[in-house]
């Protein structure tokens, strides 16, 4: 559930940045805060779902967003062009890297739940 919202709120968060990009250098460090949390989240569920690739790109979009650490700072089309390619990842992410199912949890009373109804 907060993987989800996390995705739908960067990619929010990025087609709200390519709309406003004149203003966009006002609100930098929001974009990089929202931007590299979500890619960590998201991270965090491609590396429980064992999918490794797809941790390596949401890790390097987290250190390319990293606010107290950036690595690089480019401007003008090439940072637009970083926040549109940034959308794509997280819009694929939506659709291939669903949660997982929670299991039921184990009756401790009947060694053979779901045998007899209570």
């Amino acid at each position: 559930m907060h993987a989800r919202v996390m995705k739908w709120l960067s990619v929010a968060t990025l087609l709200l940045t390519v709309l406003f990009w004149k203003s966009a250098k006002h609100f930098r460090l929001e974009l990089d805060l929202v931007v590299s949390a979500a890619a960590a989240v998201v991270a965090a569920q491609a590396l429980e779902a064992k999918k490794y690739y797809w941790v390596a790109g949401f890790f390097a979009i987290a250190l390319t967003f990293n606010p107290l650490l950036p690595v690089f700072r480019p401007a003008g089309t090439t940072a637009l062009s970083i926040v549109v390619f940034s959308i794509i990842p997280f819009v694929m992410a939506l659709v291939e890297l669903r949660p997982l199912p929670l299991m039921s949890i184990p009756s401790i009373t009947d060694r053979n739940p779901g045998s007899r109804s209570l």
